[in-house]
């Protein structure tokens, strides 16, 4: 099928040509072109912010040494062993006596 003379993906568009490197050096993000086309207020609702947003409540990296056989047992269970400890230790601490 890829060597068909119809293969339309191989065709060239003169509505969509290659670009070239002043195409490239003249180009501007889209969210400036989308500001002025349709308004700040669009663009600003399209944008966001680098890496996923914050959590109301987040984790504390701490150091927390732990016996081989444990690590090794609780790896071995697959993915998630991290959290499953952490559950453990949260079903621990509301089960004491206070």
């Amino acid at each position: 099928m890829a060597n068909r003379k119809d293969n339309l993906a191989a065709r060239r568009y003169e509505d969509n040509p290659e670009w070239t490197a002043q195409d490239f050096a003249s180009a501007r993000p889209a969210l400036d072109v989308v500001g002025e086309v349709f308004g700040t207020h669009v663009a600003d609702t399209l944008k966001r912010g680098r890496g996923r947003p914050p959590k109301d409540v987040r984790k504390v990296n701490q150091t927390l040494r732990l016996d081989p056989d444990v690590l090794e047992a609780y790896r071995g269970e697959g993915s998630g062993w991290q959290a499953r400890i952490n559950d453990l230790l949260r079903a621990h601490m509301l089960g004491r006596n206070r």
